[in-house]
């Protein structure tokens, strides 16, 4: 990052590095994950903690918005959108992300993009035109905002088609907005027993599935109370639930395919289960061995392909397969703008096979729960139709409205579990299975 002129300008640095984690995913074929781009951009910068923060919250904002802001560029700029330059449209986009979505004076968005496209020999050129159309942007955010449509604006077309066709237009047009105000820190407690007195001493609501919710705004993870102590971890309260409908047993041998980070490996192994994590990942099993260590639980590491895993029948698994994620978007953005309808097609049959080898690993009588972060009927409702009509010795074991903490609506026709971002919630499906023969 070699654009040093100004770079003692306060608030410059944050938003250079967010400048850099957007430019190397727009208009890339292969783009990495944002979180992945931030990572590389904040090393960089060697940003402290507040700056890091800010950095962040501009990338997020952008990809939030992204459909909405390419729309109010191209209808201010004389040309359209800069075609062919994607540092350019990125200094852009999130010049005006800052104006639009963030709490952030006008005047500093303004001209600390200026700064940049001057620093930069890309965009040095474009200064003045960033310059107009950004304080342009600034005098008609009101109207900006108010003629905004989620669905329309900041979802592709491909996935807003998808979600209508699956859930109607106007729960479509819920999740669209739902994904405008981002995603709380919900935590998972290793003793359920003690929510009351963990909501007590972090200020957090306590939720009707038994995570709880942290108040926005709130202190760093590591700096909050419990999180020395090993009481309670990061989990969406959403992706908490297929684990609990494992209903795994002090001293059953479960499996979890697929278990890094981990989330459900600790739920499973704090409930007394003899858990096995499996993932192709040695570097995510790695922090997962961590994780372990810190909150004092066990569990066999297992660095293996799960297509290809053998071993004695279990007497549960749990599969939270490699999906789209699109019911993530409320925290993970860009996977909104960086997944293709051809990646959920050829996700699908991976999930198809994993599924049918997590079914050879359990035993007669023995439980599957099958889950993905997708809101894609065809990485969930779908995958498990098909996989019961060529698996004839597994039924569904449908959820009930106790399990998930008394919401009925979160528990479809079938009997899975069905969470979507308008719930409050990550876009989840889960599907109980029990091997009948």
């Amino acid at each position: 990052m070699a654009e040093a002129p100004g770079a003692d300008v306060a608030g410059l640095g944050a938003r250079r590095a967010a400048l850099h984690a957007v430019a190397e995913i727009i208009g890339q074929e292969r783009p990495p994950a944002l979180d992945e781009a931030l990572a590389t951009a904040l090393r960089a910068e060697g940003l402290q903690s507040g700056d890091a923060a800010l950095a962040r919250a501009i990338a997020v904002a952008t990809f939030r918005r992204l459909g909405q802001i390419r729309r109010t560029l191209a209808e201010r700029l004389d040309k359209g959108l800069p075609v062919n330059k994607p540092r350019l449209l990125a200094l852009l986009a999130t010049g005006c992300a800052q104006i639009l979505d963030l709490a952030v004076p006008d005047h500093a968005a303004v001209d600390l993009a200026v700064r940049l496209a001057k620093a930069d020999h890309r965009t040095a050129g474009f200064a003045g035109m960033v310059n107009a159309v950004l304080r342009r942007v600034a005098r008609e955010r009101e109207a900006i905002l108010a003629g905004a449509d989620p669905l329309a604006d900041n979802t592709p077309e491909w996935l807003a088609r998808r979600w209508v066709a699956a859930y109607g237009p106007e729960r479509a047009a819920a999740i669209a907005r739902a994904h405008l105000t981002g995603a709380p820190i919900d935590l998972t407690l290793r003793r359920e027993d003690e929510a009351e007195t963990w909501a007590e001493r972090l200020g957090a609501t306590r939720l009707p599935t038994g995570s709880l919710r942290m108040p926005p705004d709130g202190a760093a993870i590591p700096d909050l109370p419990g999180f020395g102590e090993a009481a309670w971890w990061v989990q969406d309260a959403a992706a908490a639930i297929p684990a609990r409908l494992l209903r795994a047993a002090h001293g059953e041998r479960v499996l979890d395919l697929c278990a890094a980070p981990g989330g459900k490996t600790m739920q499973l192994a704090s409930g007394g289960a003899l858990v096995t994590a499996l993932d192709r990942s040695a570097p995510r099993l790695e922090r997962l061995r961590e994780n372990l260590s810190r909150l004092g639980l066990t569990a066999e590491i297992a660095v293996a392909d799960a297509t290809a895993y053998a071993a004695e029948p279990f007497d549960a698994v749990l599969l939270d397969a490699p999906c789209s994620a699109t019911g993530t978007i409320r925290r993970h953005p860009d996977v909104a703008w960086t997944k293709t309808e051809a990646d959920i097609a050829r996700l699908a049959g991976l999930q198809a096979r994993l599924l049918d080898r997590a079914a050879g690993l359990v035993r007669p009588g023995g439980r599957l729960v099958y889950c993905t972060c997708s809101l894609e009927p065809q990485e969930g409702e779908g995958q498990v139709s098909a996989f019961l009509a060529r698996n004839p010795a597994f039924a569904r074991v449908p959820a009930t409205p106790d399990e998930v903490g008394g919401q009925a609506e979160l528990i479809d026709g079938n009997g899975d579990l069905r969470t979507l971002p308008s719930h409050g919630l990550d876009g989840f499906f889960a599907s109980r299975l029990a091997r009948t023969a």
